[in-house]
């Protein structure tokens, strides 16, 4: 099928009987993706883009919507091998390690697939987070659920999360901004270690934790167990409750006057 150009008419690309809006629409991201990956988010202007998919550009609006659109879509057709690696990560016996495990393939990925990665954490979007990153934080907090469970987590599985999520984008984003001769390779491996020790507690045999910590550790493995399974002796109203008590427990620090 010969390109389409920009004289041609969104109508007329509409009336293509062999191209479905799926295989439409799949076309404009493969292309505006190869824009990116050779030059640069920069590069992906909409007509730049409906030029290499051989569309109008009118169609990129109708397909996406916005710009916006378009740029969530080029970021879930990025971090999709990424997305199947992390749930086909193996689970071992022990969560904790797991985690280190899933830290070390998102790092991996970021400096891999830069332009990928910057695409989804290193744009400003102040109070969302793009589809791609959300799918990603769910895979994460699944895993700190799996800690939780086992009684090793010493604050609530969101707060863990938020603080696992911050650092590793915050390191990834810094190498990524970094000379590759300048960079520090272990830098990424330091910080895996201090935030898996600030939000897991060491395994049965280890350093005796302290008495909040401990508390913590309960209040998440309770959590846990009330997650995977429906008790009658709550109603919806206490299961709420108590998992705000939980929470409450497991994130307030030990001394603190108010919590917090």
């Amino acid at each position: 099928m010969a390109a389409r150009t920009d004289t041609d008419s969104d109508t007329d690309t509409d009336a293509e009987p062999e191209e479905g809006p799926t295989t439409l629409r799949h076309r404009i991201v493969v292309a505006a993706a190869g824009l990116l990956e050779e030059n640069g988010l920069d590069a992906m202007s909409t007509r730049a883009v409906a030029a290499r998919a051989g569309v109008p550009p009118p169609t990129i609006f109708r397909v996406f919507g916005d710009k916006d659109g378009l740029l969530e879509a080029v970021g879930e057709y990025g971090f999709e091998t990424y997305l199947r690696a992390k749930s086909r990560l193996p689970r071992s016996e022990d969560p904790v390690r797991d985690l280190r495990d899933a830290w070390d393939l998102h790092v991996r990925f970021g400096l891999e697939q830069p332009a990928y990665y910057t695409l989804v954490y290193g744009l400003p979007r102040p109070g969302r987070l793009s589809r791609a990153g959300r799918e990603a934080v769910t895979e994460l907090q699944g895993m700190i659920t799996r800690v939780a469970a086992a009684g090793r987590l010493r604050m609530s599985v969101e707060r863990a999360a938020a603080v696992v999520h911050a650092a590793g984008m915050g390191t990834i984003l810094t190498l990524i901004s970094t000379p590759p001769q300048l960079r520090d390779p272990a830098a990424a491996d330091v910080t895996r270690d201090l935030v898996v020790a600030a939000v897991t507690t060491p395994p049965a045999g280890g350093p005796v934790p302290d008495p909040g910590r401990d508390t913590a550790g309960a209040a998440m493995a309770l959590r846990a167990a009330l997650t995977r399974e429906e008790t009658p002796a709550l109603s919806p109203a206490e299961r709420l409750l108590l998992l705000d008590w939980l929470n409450r427990m497991a994130d307030t620090r030990p001394g603190a006057p108010d919590g917090g």
